[in-house]
């Protein structure tokens, strides 16, 4: 169990609210949303905009679902990892690659897991999400990587966006199951 209690189940109001969620959710609430929906302003939000990040950007979904992961198992948010691992593979990433996350500068430097761009892609996520200050040349890997200034600002906002959803989860301890 997490830290507060979930709001149940079959929670109907505000109806809209509620809606909304289930409905990007196709028709069920995860623990996180019975967790949000303390507030329900807050869950409208969250929905709007990690629905979008997830859904509406025209960042590829593989950086996408790496530098996701990469976050979730940097910062400890098993939660979030194990939503998102499954889609880093249905992106065309590895089981190797999904397991050699859990050592995030290591993986950064691996050559033999991952390719050039990928590398760019962990060691931009690191830096975030380690320092929060990014190194010019990081930038420049990382922004070659995904091909141009729109995707560029799309992986950062994707970063940070999951970053907050991992201090989220740690927080509360929201684990998966």
């Amino acid at each position: 169990m997490p830290r507060i209690p979930y709001v149940p189940e079959d929670i109907a109001e505000p109806r809209e609210i509620v809606d909304a969620v289930r409905k990007r959710r196709g028709g069920t609430l995860l623990s996180l949303d019975r967790l949000l929906l303390h507030s329900p302003p807050l869950a409208a939000g969250w929905n709007a905009y990690l629905g979008a990040v997830r859904t509406q950007l025209s960042l590829e979904a593989k950086p996408r679902e790496l530098a996701i992961c990469a976050v979730a198992a940097f910062n400890g948010a098993e939660f979030e990892f194990a939503h998102h691992a499954p889609l880093l593979l249905k992106a065309g990433g590895t089981q190797a690659q999904v397991d050699g996350l859990r050592d995030l500068a290591s993986a950064a430097a691996n050559e033999s897991l991952f390719d050039a761009d990928e590398r760019a892609v962990l060691r931009l996520t690191l830096e975030m999400t380690r320092d929060v200050a990014v190194d010019e040349a990081t930038f420049r890997r990382a922004s070659a990587a995904v091909g141009d200034t729109r995707k560029t600002v799309e992986l950062i906002a994707t970063i940070a966006a999951y970053n907050m959803v991992s201090r989220f989860l740690v927080a509360l301890d929201l684990q998966p199951g």
